[in-house]
């Protein structure tokens, strides 16, 4: 290892040890007055109680904060007294094993602005702005209005953009630089996959620990509209179906499928994506498993279509040892893609360890080796929320 990733290692663990006193807290944690453990270990990472603030709508459903909104003498209005607003920052030193140990400074490697809250009762929004990621300002992705508990029962609608997989693994709360591979891929010229879009997402869930999600979806992601103002490229639509189950107080398995159609010059491309998921946790111990199956009839949108099969999973272990008070965790994370599609194959290992120094700032070291290139690659750095 160089000299200078040496250096690159001791400046972040200086810079931390600086500010491990911090004391900021972000929006959420802020307006109630709750330290960030109460819905995430380590953050962004959500526990239960987590989950189940988010699926109310971003509100403590045994806390209420009358304090966080202005008394207008209007029974039908709910105005905050301030918008909250939150920003994570993340910044990372990394040597590569190809070409000849690369070392490269990646701070910031992204800033975001985040907010979320109450419009109205049983309505609420998030969304969050990338002022920076990788150097170039990446604009908005999750962003949507919930509806909670319609028609007084208990189903949520989201209306806006946000991940497919979502109802499966949030990408956006994975504690790795590493990403769910699986969800990324688009075979051939395709524009669907199970990441970011924008559509409809209704949710259920029954006393039995029954969860049904339906989404409907362009399919075309979240890029620019056209000269018509048109996000969506053709005239179809995007269908994904997630049941999933609690099995007793420590396990929970899902089923999802998704299907749908895109035309390119009069030409289509159906497609499917469809498997299983499991979660497992015992005491301090987490295990999240994915496995999915996807066939395009015509990826390229030839005149002669061929059909491109590709399969996937990832399985991914957390170990907080010290429970909700702990200071450091570990996540190994394992990715594998098949497909007809070779450029689309991936294979690799990553180890991560993080250390808290305070509630809302972690460092991190994370190694990640690609089986198929026979190449590694070293990062350290800190993830931050205030």
């Amino acid at each position: 290892m160089s000299r200078v990733f040496v250096s690159i290692v001791l400046g972040v663990c200086v810079l931390a040890l600086a500010v491990s006193d911090a004391s900021a807290i972000p929006a959420f944690a802020r307006k109630y007055d709750m330290s960030c453990s109460t819905c995430h270990h380590p953050a962004p990472r959500l526990k239960p109680y987590g989950d189940e603030f988010a699926g109310n709508g971003f509100v403590l459903a045994d806390k209420e904060a009358p304090r966080a909104f202005r008394e207008t003498g209007d029974d039908d209005l709910m105005l905050l007294r301030e918008i909250p607003f939150a920003i994570r920052l993340e910044g990372y030193g990394r040597w590569q094993s190809h070409p000849s140990g690369k070392t490269d400074m990646q701070w910031p490697y992204l800033v975001k602005l985040l907010s979320g809250g109450q419009i109205a009762r049983d309505i609420s929004y998030y969304f969050y702005f990338f002022f920076g990621e990788r150097g170039e300002v990446a604009g908005l992705e999750d962003a949507f209005v919930m509806f909670n508990n319609v028609f007084k029962s208990e189903l949520d609608v989201y209306v806006g953009q946000f991940q497919v997989s979502d109802p499966l693994f949030k990408r956006e709360l994975r504690l790795t630089l590493e990403d769910y591979q699986i969800y990324r891929i688009k075979p051939g010229l395709t524009s669907a996959n199970l990441t970011y879009d924008r559509g409809l997402m209704l949710t259920y869930g029954f006393p039995t620990g029954t969860d049904l999600v339906l989404e409907v979806l362009n399919g075309a992601g979240i890029g620019s509209a056209d000269l018509a103002r048109n996000f969506d490229r053709d005239k179809y639509k995007n269908t994904a179906f997630r049941v999933s189950q609690d099995l007793g107080e420590h396990a929970r398995l899902g089923g999802f499928v998704y299907w749908g159609r895109e035309a390119s010059l009069d030409l289509t491309n159906s497609l499917w994506i469809a498997g299983p998921d499991l979660t497992v946790s015992v005491d301090n111990v987490d295990l999240n498993v994915q496995y999915l199956e996807r066939r395009d009839d015509n990826p390229y949108f030839l005149a002669v279509g061929h059909q491109l099969k590709s399969r996937g999973a990832f399985a991914e272990l957390t170990i907080t040892p010290g429970g909700d008070k702990g200071r450091w965790y570990a996540t190994g994370l394992y990715n594998w893609v098949d497909s007809e599609q070779d450029a689309l194959d991936y294979q690799t290992v990553t180890g991560h360890v993080g250390h808290l120094l305070a509630r809302n700032f972690r460092i991190v070291a994370e190694l990640t080796h690609d089986v198929k290139a026979k190449e590694s690659k070293f990062s350290v750095g800190f993830v931050s929320a205030f």
